[in-house]
């Protein structure tokens, strides 16, 4: 069994040395702060709150001025629930306007995205705006339902900021959303009679943010 952890680590520092030879990979920290959003249903409606963000991914330039990286980011938040018109059921009745599930709204929701960035400049540069793009999936969590998956993506702009280290700061600025289905709406076709069809909702939630980055080329 050795024999084959010591294989597999050579394997990967190979495929390490291999890739920096080529690129560079760096490693980026994250942090942000991600404001509200209110998302609509039919008979209620939801606010995710603002909340700070944080997490990490691992960049790989293919060219100087392009990258993709994989990342995980976390934004720790509020969801409370809001009726549109009166509800009533084993919890009570609430007039329209009111918290359904007030002190049980804490929730939180996990982007694990594929992201691809374009650098304006050449590689000599100490200041490389930068526009990009990811998609992936989100795990929301709610005390309500536990967790769901769901499809996310983002967009984001900035600007990085070299230094004469191996050290990098990024400061952006990010839209990102998460599509869940949450229901039907029917359809009534002439030939077909009632169609149900997927109702989705997603949020957009805008965001600022910095990450610190660590190139491991240098």
């Amino acid at each position: 069994m050795k024999k084959y952890h010591l294989l597999f680590a050579v394997f990967f520092f190979s495929l390490t040395m291999s890739a920096q030879s080529e690129g560079s990979f760096l490693l980026n920290l994250y942090g942000g702060y991600t404001f509200s959003d209110k998302v609509d249903f039919d008979s209620s409606y939801a606010r995710v709150e603002d909340g700070f963000e944080y997490g990490a991914g691992l960049e790989y330039f293919f060219i100087d001025n392009q990258s993709i990286e994989l990342k995980y980011n976390r934004l720790d938040t509020n969801m409370p629930l809001y009726t549109k018109i009166p509800l009533s059921g084993n919890n009570g009745s609430f007039p329209a306007g009111s918290q359904v599930n007030a002190g049980d709204d804490k929730g939180a929701i996990n982007y694990i995205l594929a992201d691809y960035t374009y650098y304006f400049g050449s590689s000599a540069s100490k200041a490389m705006p930068f526009l990009g793009a990811g998609a992936g999936i989100a795990i929301l969590e709610t005390p309500q339902s536990g967790s769901g998956t769901y499809f996310a993506w983002e967009i984001k702009a900035g600007v990085k900021v070299k230094t004469n280290s191996p050290l990098s700061i990024n400061l952006h600025a990010y839209l990102q959303s998460m599509s869940a289905a949450v229901g039907y709406d029917y359809y009534w076709d002439y030939y077909w009679g009632p169609i149900a069809v997927n109702d989705y909702a997603s949020t957009f939630q805008f965001g600022l943010g910095a990450s610190l980055s660590y190139d491991f080329s240098k």
